[in-house]
């Protein structure tokens, strides 16, 4: 491996960084999911066997609520697994097809002037992207001391750069 004179971006820059990144993407997750799951969880409940049944009185609501919200918990966890499952995805393509842009940064590392490069200083692609992000999954379970080991390695390296073999630097 050869030694390139990188400036590495320290741990508290890339920690705003991600800051900045989830905040965007908790806008993101907010306009396009809360719409999503009321249509989801709407359809579901009215889509329901015999819900014509149900009836409005405060009667027939009593007499079927246990099947009434028996079901209305199901079709919410399947909607809860279904956004969980969407928000890795979309976390996932934020992350993987930023780092391997052009750009080599989310928009949260380009507003404080860092990227992601391999150990030469190019571009990764976006396989070494991909692993990079499933590698912070490994970081956040070890207490964080995976994100952690950013401020105190020699390279600035966290443990998802070390797995993928990746580098932060200042741009």
């Amino acid at each position: 491996m050869e030694e390139n004179n990188f400036s590495y971006a320290g741990f508290w820059k890339r920690f705003i960084a991600h800051v900045i990144d989830q905040i965007i993407l908790s806008i993101i997750n907010t306009v396009l999911f809360i719409p999503l799951f009321l249509v989801l969880i709407g359809a579901g409940v009215f889509s329901m066997e015999g819900w014509e049944e149900f009836g409005t009185t405060t009667v027939a609501l009593q007499e079927h609520s246990d099947e009434f919200y028996f079901a209305f918990f199901s079709i919410f966890i399947i909607a809860i697994i279904f956004f969980a499952a969407l928000l890795i995805i979309l976390q996932w393509l934020y992350y993987a097809l930023m780092e391997s842009s052009i750009r080599q940064a989310t928009l949260g590392k380009l507003a404080l002037g860092i990227k992601v490069v391999d150990y030469s200083g190019n571009r990764i692609s976006f396989g070494k992207a991909t692993g990079r992000y499933f590698g912070k999954i490994i970081s956040g379970l070890i207490f964080y001391i995976g994100f952690i080991m950013a401020g105190f390695t020699d390279r600035k390296q966290a443990l998802h750069d070390m797995l993928a073999g990746c580098l932060v630097i200042n741009a």
